[in-house]
């Protein structure tokens, strides 16, 4: 069925405003939902560090619970939510962790209210308020606290069964040929 995310892009794009968002803001308000796997891992890099949050919606016969049916990965792919003090406020880098977030929020919903679907959802992004940029017109271009190596070691599970990675380059005219993008 058709199911709309309005209030939870809304719930977490307001939450992630914030120049004091962490992995811990998500896992707060995920807190009365029941979800059992809502983690956090704090990353160090040489440009600074990073909370990479990973949340697994069970399935009612996901491998999470002994079952057989394979797992989704939905991954929020990206340099950093926020660019401050160069940018003040949410940038556009952030679609990627907006996009996992919100729809880990639906599907806590739904799970909490007995929809839930045959595999795990394993859900994975980094909150970061203040990456890195570097100049680039017309707008600086978002780097990482950490290294992609490092993020995607934290945020890609062996559990996965397929992965849809979800990103923003709104600076730059990009179309990836190797997988399939839509643009």
């Amino acid at each position: 069925g058709e199911s709309m995310l309005l209030k939870e892009i809304i719930t977490i794009c307001d939450l992630l405003d914030d120049p004091a968002a962490s992995g811990q803001t998500i896992v707060d308000l995920f807190e009365p939902l029941d979800i059992p796997s809502v983690e956090i891992e704090h990353l160090e890099g040489e440009k600074g560090t990073t909370d990479v949050v990973r949340i697994i919606i069970p399935g009612t016969d996901g491998k999470s619970g002994g079952g057989k049916s394979p797992s989704l990965g939905i991954l929020g792919t990206l340099g950093g939510i926020g660019a401050r003090p160069a940018v003040p406020g949410l940038v556009s880098d952030a679609d990627g962790a907006l996009v996992a977030m919100a729809s880990a929020l639906k599907l806590a919903g739904m799970s909490h209210r007995g929809d839930r679907c045959p595999g795990d959802i394993i859900l994975a992004t980094h909150i970061c308020p203040n990456a890195p940029t570097q100049p680039h017109e017309p707008t600086p271009f978002m780097g990482s606290p950490v290294s992609l190596p490092q993020q995607i070691q934290a945020e890609v599970s062996p559990d996965m069964d397929a992965i849809l990675s979800v990103d923003t380059t709104k600076g730059n005219r990009v179309i990836n040929h190797h997988g399939f993008a839509i643009s």
